[in-house]
């Protein structure tokens, strides 16, 4: 039978020593069974050797904070640092104007400079005031800009540098382009100006 006893007809003193030896056997049993159950699970890798289960948690919490860093550093990349630092700066002067009083009275500046900046049209000292400006920017470094005769038209408005000598050396794709672009309109056109004739 499956629990290990004669099965059948058996006699008395079969019986008692089946039973003995399955006690025997559980004794046995209910040691190891002891001895097993507050020993620790043992993971082994494919190819047998122990794992170090500890060890590969704090690997792999050390692999997911650095990607979230790395992650964190390029979705502040994707919105612009730029922008970042613009909303930034609007925090904080919203900030600084919610902690003044709501009542302005004459004698603060930042209004007095806030109200100075506007340009108002009609307003005499304007153009002195641009031509100042203009002059001080002026005194800053520019970069040279290319003085020539007008170059030939691009798909993106881009002005030649300052070093170009005028000479166009392109493949013509441009100037075939633009050609395109004013056939098709001056077709569409045509054909427009055609459904509409005898009306």
């Amino acid at each position: 039978m499956l629990s290990g006893v004669k099965a059948g007809l058996v006699s008395a003193d079969v019986l008692r020593r089946e039973q003995q030896e399955l006690k025997r056997h559980e004794r046995s049993n209910k040691r190891l069974e002891e001895e097993s159950r507050h020993t620790e699970t043992i993971f082994r890798d494919k190819s047998g050797r122990k794992r170090d289960l500890a060890q590969e948690r704090l690997e792999q919490k050390q692999k997911a904070e650095a990607k979230s860093e790395r992650d964190e550093q390029y979705a502040k990349w994707g919105k612009g640092l730029a922008q970042g630092r613009q909303q930034q700066q609007n925090v904080e002067d919203a900030i600084k104007e919610m902690q003044k009083p709501l009542a302005r009275y004459i004698d603060d500046q930042d209004l007095d400079r806030m109200l100075r900046e506007q340009e108002r049209e009609g307003d005499p000292m304007a153009d002195f005031i641009k031509k100042r400006k203009a002059k001080e920017n002026k005194e800053k470094k520019e970069k040279p800009r290319y003085n020539g005769p007008a170059p030939p038209l691009n798909r993106f408005n881009i002005w030649p540098g300052h070093r170009w000598d005028g000479v166009d050396r392109s493949n013509g794709f441009e100037q075939q382009r633009f050609a395109r672009i004013a056939n098709k309109k001056a077709v569409q056109e045509l054909a427009y100006k055609w459904s509409v004739e005898d009306m």
